[in-house]
């Protein structure tokens, strides 16, 4: 079923961030990997919160917050789906920072990758592609 909302009225509107849990202490690894391989950058965050660890990040409209969980375990399933502009580009750019990237065709209309972080997370990567 689909239906539409009036964009004047009380409703969800986007995606502000998305936060994927890392382990204590991995605050230095996940900087190397979120602004060091996949360029992006990091924010501040506020006192309040920079207390409890973690990082923020940030890319064009993407924002990706990493959250201390004592009992961590990665998100191996779950995961955001992040768009990206030429990926077979980026995704050549991240194998060569050493990342590994798994290719997987089974969407229609979409070019689909998947990478891991430094803890185990998974991300997909992807770029719509006009059928010919």
């Amino acid at each position: 079923m689909t239906t539409t909302t009036d964009h004047d009225s009380p409703g969800l509107i986007g995606v502000h961030h998305i936060q994927l849990a890392c382990p204590a202490g991995s605050e230095d690894v996940s900087r190397e990997f979120y602004v060091g391989v996949l360029g992006m950058d990091e924010l501040i965050k506020p006192p309040v919160l920079a207390a409890r660890g973690g990082a923020w990040f940030r890319a064009g409209a993407v924002e990706l917050h990493l959250g201390v969980e004592q009992d961590f375990r990665p998100a191996r399933k779950a995961h955001p789906g992040l768009l990206v502009a030429d990926l077979p580009a980026y995704a050549d750019l991240l194998a060569a920072r050493g990342v590994t990237v798994t290719w997987d065709d089974n969407v229609l209309g979409l070019r689909r990758c998947h990478v891991e972080d430094p803890h185990g997370n998974r991300l997909e990567l992807i770029e719509p592609i006009e059928s010919v």
